[in-house]
């Protein structure tokens, strides 16, 4: 069966034809989906028999609330997700002075084993549909009743592992007649899956690419991220400059500072003659720590320090902001067991 979050308006209208229904129903059902429904009994202005005709033909309840965590510290809002075949994911919700911004995850568990997150800790489930991805960001929208301007796709999973489901997820939460966010505010995250990365490039979508660098060099690389086994620093950079070249728009770069690992002056200074000329723009993050890491945070004086060789050096950089630390909400930290989330 089908998930009802999976059809786009013109996938209502083509089912509404071949149901012999007017055409105005798959507008409703459009709508009501839009609004993170979670069974047709809320489709109130659809008749009994066409909610049980919907009932008989999707999955309608495949996004389950398990638990909800908020951060005392900044209000960060963590949902964690069964889904209909049992698989959980963590979805975070985040105020910004902009706006609303959903973190979703794009699969159930992670393959790409980067030694030093959370999301790999549990195994590989499955990769998510891309209606999957988007009830995450609908549900949440109902659940605290504001508009929701912003996604990132970075919690579990590695989007580019699910290409195509990604690339229609980008396509249907931008949908005026649905979500409609702005694809310049949506940001997707990859280790560095260098094909995919060209392949995304040549889309044409407007978005946000954000790379998951972590390492100055490939030995350090190596050691953080098995996808540098795979693809070199040099292939990953030609990528990202491909990038910027042929859309015009500035990579992110995120880098998780952790301490005696990659966080030393003359990792900073490397990093630096890396990106010379690149329009980019270094996100450093003061590493997560969560229970069986294998690596411990950065000092705050450390991350001053490399923040400030990478200016000097002439890179636009900047500290994150951490935010849900305390509810296990933070970069590295997601992950697909429900039980690692702590209680709410």
């Amino acid at each position: 069966m089908r998930y009802l979050y999976d059809l786009t308006l013109a996938d209502w209208q083509e089912w509404a034809r071949e149901n012999q229904l007017p055409p105005y129903r798959a507008t409703q059902i459009h709508q009501w989906v839009s609004r993170g429904i979670e069974s047709t009994s809320e489709m109130t202005n659809l008749s009994r028999e066409l909610r049980a005709l919907l009932d008989g033909q999707f999955i309608v309840s495949g996004l389950q609330l398990e638990r909800k965590l908020v951060s005392a510290l900044d209000g960060t809002t963590k949902y964690v997700f069964r889904l209909h075949d049992g698989n959980v994911i963590e979805s975070v919700l985040m105020r910004y002075h902009y706006g609303l911004s959903v973190c979703l995850s794009s699969q159930a568990g992670c393959r790409m084993g980067c030694t030093f997150c959370a999301s790999a800790d549990a195994g590989f489930g499955r990769s998510l549909s891309h209606g999957e991805m988007l009830a995450q960001v609908a549900r949440i929208a109902r659940d605290c009743g504001e508009r929701i301007g912003h996604a990132v796709v970075m919690g579990i999973g590695e989007p580019f592992d699910n290409y195509d489901n990604l690339i229609r997820f980008l396509r249907l939460v931008n949908d005026p007649s649905g979500l409609n966010i702005g694809m310049r505010h949506i940001s997707v995250s990859t280790c560095g899956l260098v094909p995919e990365m060209i392949k995304f490039t040549d889309e044409g979508l407007p978005v946000t690419l954000s790379v998951s660098l972590h390492a100055p060099n490939d030995p350090i690389r190596r050691q953080l991220m098995p996808i540098a086994r795979r693809h070199d620093l040099g292939q990953l950079l030609a990528a990202c400059r491909r990038h910027t070249e042929r859309t015009g728009r500035r990579i992110s770069f995120e880098y998780s500072l952790f301490s005696g690992v990659n966080d030393r002056p003359e990792h900073a200074a490397e990093l630096a003659a890396r990106l010379k000329g690149m329009l980019c723009h270094v996100n450093l993050i003061a590493a997560n720590e969560f229970p069986g890491g294998a690596y411990r945070q950065s000092s705050p004086a450390d991350v001053q320090a490399f923040l400030e060789r990478l200016t000097r050096a002439g890179i636009n950089a900047t500290v994150r902001r951490q935010l849900g630390a305390d509810i296990m909400a933070a970069c590295g930290q997601l992950r697909r067991n429900s039980e690692a989330c702590g209680n709410p």
